[in-house]
């Protein structure tokens, strides 16, 4: 058995809120960014329901240097 993601808990809150908010993201925002800041805490690739965050943050920093 793998190991337990350290931001699963996070991700879960994330789900539970968007349900019950009927998906609007801008509800949310607190309960996203505490999985941001459980992310922050581990090194890239440890958590898996980071990596969405980690391909955004990717994305972000190459058209950063696309616009120099």
């Amino acid at each position: 058995m793998p190991p337990k993601d350290p931001c699963q808990k996070q991700a879960c809150e994330i789900q539970k809120c968007l349900q019950a908010n009927n998906y609007m993201e801008s509800k949310c925002q607190a309960v996203i960014q505490e999985l941001r800041k459980c992310c922050g805490q581990y090194p890239k690739g440890r958590s898996v329901v980071c990596s969405g965050f980690e391909k955004e943050e990717e994305e972000k920093l190459t058209l950063k240097s696309a616009l120099k």
